[in-house]
């Protein structure tokens, strides 16, 4: 295995681990609001369910941004590509995106998802408008996907 390798598995790693911690803080934080709401009325479950899920996007696409880095260099199949160092450092930077917005991005979901959680708590009709919160969040999260996969797909 060469430097190049081990550089691109480092930036699959990152591009897993980072972004599914965000999106594992982000859904705890959400589902401590939901479970104190669950106390009161377990009637709402499925929106407040659905509100804790959001944050656990982040988490996808930085596995979807593993699973093409391991894929597209040999590295899935168990016999990586031999990248050259450059070429290496260039797929551990093209992960970064999604690993450090997944992060932020997660994290910040899951707090917009418990305020969110908190409107369901006292005003259940208005489900559908606080789910535009944390979609807001979800914006920068889909943005970084996009570059960290353009840029894999370009080196």
């Amino acid at each position: 295995m060469s430097m190049g390798d081990v550089f691109a598995l480092l930036g699959a790693a990152l591009a897993v681990g980072l972004a599914g911690g965000g999106s594992a803080l982000g859904v705890g934080v959400a589902g401590q609001a939901a479970a104190g709401v669950m106390t009161q009325d377990p009637s709402k479950f499925a929106r407040l369910l659905i509100l804790q899920l959001l944050p656990g996007t982040q988490g996808i696409y930085g596995l979807l941004v593993g699973f093409i880095v391991l894929s597209n260099y040999g590295l899935l199949s168990g016999a990586p590509a031999g990248l050259a160092t450059a070429t290496g450092l260039g797929v551990f930077f093209a992960c970064l995106p999604i690993a450090i917005g997944g992060l932020i991005s997660g994290y910040a979901q899951g707090k917009c998802s418990a305020a969110s959680i908190g409107i369901i708590a006292k005003r259940p009709e208005e489900f559908a408008k606080s789910m535009l919160f944390p979609a807001m969040v979800e914006t920068y999260a889909i943005l970084a996907l996009l570059v960290s996969i353009l840029a894999i797909m370009a080196i």
